[in-house]
């Protein structure tokens, strides 16, 4: 299993797309901080098929450390829970090598450049989010 980072994505998407990587990093960087603000305000973001944010409140509790078996107190925290959508749950489920734009091609449909998505019915896309602080703003 390989990491796909930002710069291979941006890469991808530029080569499909014919724009220039500058202009698709912008968009991409754009698109993830746009995702974290909204988590930052307690939004919600729904990416239909494609999966759900949300921001969780997890209660103070109280927790051993299993080493010394000293109760520590734990504070409550924010954290953001991703739940995949249905398209990417089964694609991941069985394992599909190609992406929807790749498998939308082979099979002979075009990209709408404007609109930014194959003409096929429905995207495939595997995911896997990186670690930000929420409070870390991006480096162009």
């Amino acid at each position: 299993m390989a990491t796909v980072t930002k710069r291979d994505l941006v890469e991808r998407i530029a080569n499909r797309s014919g724009q220039k990587k500058p202009i698709v990093r912008d968009v991409v960087q754009e698109f993830l901080d746009q995702v974290i603000a909204e988590l930052k305000k307690g939004n919600r973001l729904e990416f239909r098929d494609f999966g759900v944010f949300e921001v969780r409140e997890r209660a103070a509790r109280r927790a051993q450390n299993p080493k010394t078996l000293e109760r520590v107190e734990v504070k409550a925290k924010r954290s953001v829970k991703f739940k995949a959508g249905r398209l990417m749950r089964d694609s991941v489920e069985l394992g599909a090598p190609q992406s929807a734009n790749a498998q939308a091609h082979a099979a002979g449909a075009t990209m709408n450049h404007t609109a930014g998505h194959a003409t096929s019915n429905h995207q495939h896309v595997e995911y896997k989010p990186a670690a930000r602080s929420a409070g870390i703003t991006s480096a162009r």
